[in-house]
């Protein structure tokens, strides 16, 4: 079994500009000496957790940026070839991982590239089946086998754990950005959700439901992808793409295939409220496009919890 400790093997700092196409195609020539020759260039859209490059045609490599996100590695390496054949789509696979070296302190790893578009991007055919789509990937990731599985904590961010645990930022934020948010209401939310817990045994969960991480091919949805903050515990943390991206009927279509109790979804629009929150709280302008869209986010989580209440 991989350890988690593995994430970071030398006491060493990089930071994210230092993360180059050049640094990885150092760290490919001396330790993948098969791959040596494949060029390596970056992606249109990289996460912030990772550094990614494309490796050749078919290969892909993902770099942490920080310390904070080494300890994916080890176990997106181990979990996810055991995920992947009791999933309905297809996810990340693992074909290496590379040690630190070149001045890069943590392990990194090298996937097959998997085509498509992120949802952010790519022309969806029927959003409405997209959701019905998600829905039966995170029902079937829900039911997949948790034994040994990695309980929810630092290394997904708390991903799974107890909404509480951002308690604090959440309020700090409702206080400090005074009447650009609904205070009292958004209080209101977030009290009633950390009120709650998860009925059940703890189950797989993504961590990370975004539009980015969603991969549309031929205008339907083809693949999940960054399990970095997966984790075994309470699947709350992965319907905030609710709000973020579905509307309407695609919205009621994921809600009504997802077939979860009332205080689950409370706590699916208490993650929902911490992140735009924060991410309102950390915009450099209540204007910046970041704050205007966390913004639009809390009012529809808002207006569904008074029709949820009423």
């Amino acid at each position: 079994m991989l350890h988690m400790q593995l994430g970071r093997a030398q006491d060493l700092t990089i930071s994210r500009e230092d993360i180059t196409p050049e640094l990885a195609q150092k760290l490919v020539r001396s330790q993948f000496p098969q791959w040596a020759e494949l060029p390596v260039r970056p992606v249109r859209q990289s996460g912030w957790d990772n550094r990614t490059f494309r490796l050749g045609d078919d290969l892909l490599i993902r770099m942490p940026s920080g310390e904070g996100y080494a300890p994916q590695v080890p176990k997106e390496q181990e979990w996810l070839p055991k995920l992947a054949p009791q999933l309905p789509l297809e996810i990340p696979q693992p074909v290496a991982m590379g040690a630190p070296g070149e001045g890069y302190p943590w392990h990194w790893s090298i996937y097959r590239w998997i085509a498509g578009e992120p949802a952010t991007t790519g022309k969806v055919a029927s959003m409405a089946q997209l959701a019905l789509d998600l829905a039966g990937f995170l029902r079937a990731l829900q039911a997949a086998d948790t034994t040994g599985g990695p309980l929810a904590g630092p290394h997904s961010w708390y991903r799974g754990g107890h909404l509480e645990v951002y308690g604090h930022e959440t309020r700090r934020a409702v206080a400090a950005l005074g009447n650009l948010v609904e205070g009292q209401l958004v209080t209101e939310i977030w009290e009633a959700a950390v009120a709650t817990r998860w009925p059940h045994e703890p189950v797989w969960v993504h961590g990370d439901v975004t539009a980015q991480n969603l991969i549309v091919r031929h205008g339907v949805l083809h693949a999940v992808i960054d399990f970095g903050c997966s984790a075994v515990g309470d699947p709350a943390c992965d319907l905030a793409v609710a709000w973020t991206l579905f509307s309407g009927d695609s919205r009621e279509a994921f809600v009504s295939a997802m077939g979860l109790d009332d205080g689950t979804w409370l706590r699916g629009m208490g993650w929902t409220l911490w992140k735009a929150l924060i991410t309102i709280e950390g915009s450099p302008s209540p204007r910046h496009p970041w704050a205007t869209e966390s913004m639009r986010v809390i009012g529809e989580v808002v207006r569904d919890y008074l029709v949820w209440r009423s």
